[in-house]
């Protein structure tokens, strides 16, 4: 039987960096994979759908550019956004596979690659298996990093025809002439964007809250689906979805408002955005001791690390955080615990997140909604896009800068809210702050390059300074600061 200082199941995002950060410490590795090296990240996840978020936009900001309305909206065929999304996926993906062949090559002593479905025999030994054959090999340390799928309800069928999920709805054909997503949540809201976009789709949203993205403030939802809306996109808010079938080579659905009324529609397609499991149905856990929590495996306090001492749960399917660079971080947190590298927990306060919508969002740490949830008293300052000289120049006002910060004389940074074109560039500093657990003072003494985005988050700290270049008192209507304080909201006085 083979030996491994480090077995790997899975090679997506937290598995591959996993297996990484095993060869900079000198162990000997083995990594499997049943399918394609990199995961649901670059074929059906954050790659594909980023890249087509991209070309949608650049194709919107052809038709909505000042003056463009004087001609006639361009419209992008299928097959060329179809070509540059595979050429975005084969520059991936010929990264990850040409490391991992050359790795696995017999002048790499350390490296080894499984083609295969990996399962349990015991807390050491895992079976893998490729067709009729099967092989057992040893792992002082196994990770599992096998990912998770699209969430599908029971009462459903997701044919990747006319009912897609995002395992296929990158794979379509052409446009459809109209859609309708259910979920009103990020993913549900980038399609949304992405097919408005294009302009070439009648897009319908079934968002079962009052208001889409319900994680995040009430000024970023407004805003969002403000803008789907003047797009076209027709958003069934607090509706309940009571049926969605194929009829006749088309789809449709029946949903009930809270008043009782029932509407029936029929579109030529659907994309079912409602949120992803764990795949770890065909690992036998069973046979190696692990426990099942509620979202995922058995990880307690001891961050990554399950039940079983020498076993770790990495990446979407532990249930904590579905993002590529969560399971990067976890998947090479894991090794260096696993070898007593570290001993500092995994710090999840200051991840930063970017949802691709129309505007771009960026986030890191807490919100507004989180803060009064919790009774946590802060201060909040926020500058509208359109006082940002480099907003102006690309004629992209839309949007704000919001941060918030402990209600004392510290004012340590809490979190960060930004709204707009260059969005998701503007929040690393303040992650970096809220990690440091630091205050604003660094941020109101560097000199921002100008013109930029991110003078905007300048001018934010020297609102809480009380020494801005424009005043809230008389430019009220775009700068704001004020407190939250007992679930109360009260405006903070500025020269």
């Amino acid at each position: 039987m083979e030996r491994y200082d480090i077995v790997i199941i899975g090679g997506g995002p937290a598995g591959y960096a996993a297996a990484m950060r095993g060869l900079d410490l000198g162990k000997k590795v083995c990594l499997i994979e049943k399918d394609k090296i990199g995961g649901a990240a670059i074929y059906n996840g954050a790659l594909s759908s980023k890249t087509l978020w991209e070309i949608a936009n650049k194709v919107n900001d052809i038709n909505v550019f000042p003056h463009s309305q004087q001609t006639e909206p361009y419209k992008m065929k299928w097959e060329d956004v179809r070509t540059a999304l595979n050429e975005a996926i084969f520059e991936r993906k010929m990264q990850y596979s040409c490391q991992i062949n050359l790795l696995n090559s017999e002048h790499h002593a350390y490296f080894h690659y499984e083609k295969g479905e990996g399962s349990f025999l015991s807390c050491n030994e895992v079976q893998i298996k490729q067709g009729a054959e099967t092989k057992v090999i040893w792992g002082d340390f196994i990770f599992i990093a096998t990912g998770s799928r699209p969430a599908v309800p029971s009462n459903i069928l997701a044919d990747e025809k006319y009912i897609y999920t995002s395992d296929g709805i990158d794979h379509i054909t052409d446009y459809p002439k109209s859609i309708v997503i259910v979920g009103g949540g990020v993913i549900g809201c980038e399609y949304a964007t992405i097919f408005a976009n294009f302009g070439q789709t009648k897009v319908y949203l079934i968002d079962r809250q009052e208001r889409i993205l319900p994680s995040e403030d009430e000024d970023i939802s407004t805003l969002v689906s403000k803008n789907l809306e003047k797009k076209g996109v027709v958003i069934h808010h607090k509706a309940s979805l009571q049926r969605i079938e194929v009829k006749d080579g088309e789809v449709e659905y029946e949903i009930t408002q809270p008043n009782g009324e029932s509407e029936i529609i029929r579109v030529e397609k659907a994309f079912l955005a409602v949120g992803r499991i764990p795949n770890h149905e065909v690992l036998n856990i069973d046979k190696a001791g692990i426990h099942m929590s509620k979202r995922g495996y058995h990880i307690g306090d001891l961050n990554t690390q399950t039940n079983i001492p020498n076993i770790f749960a990495i990446g979407d399917v532990s249930g904590r955080i579905t993002l590529v660079n969560m399971a990067e971080i976890e998947g090479r947190y894991a090794v260096e615990k696993a070898f007593n590298i570290t001993t500092t927990p995994l710090n999840y306060d200051n991840i930063c997140t970017i949802m691709f919508l129309n505007p771009e969002v960026g986030c890191v740490g807490v919100n507004e909604q989180h803060c009064l949830a919790h009774n946590i008293p802060v201060k909040v300052v926020k500058i509208d896009y359109s006082l940002i000289a480099r907003a102006i120049a690309m004629r992209k006002t839309e949007g704000f800068f919001k941060i918030i910060v402990t209600n004392d004389d510290e004012m340590k940074i809490l979190g960060m809210r930004a709204v707009g074109e260059h969005a998701s560039s503007a929040i690393q500093a303040v992650g970096l702050l809220i990690k440091m657990n630091e205050g604003i003072e660094h941020l109101s003494e560097l000199v921002h390059p100008h013109p930029s985005i991110v003078e905007g988050i300048q001018e934010c700290v020297r609102m809480l300074l009380n020494k801005s270049i424009f005043k809230s008192s008389i430019l009220n209507d775009k700068l704001a600061c004020y407190t939250l304080v007992d679930g109360k909201k009260e405006a903070v006085e500025r020269v």
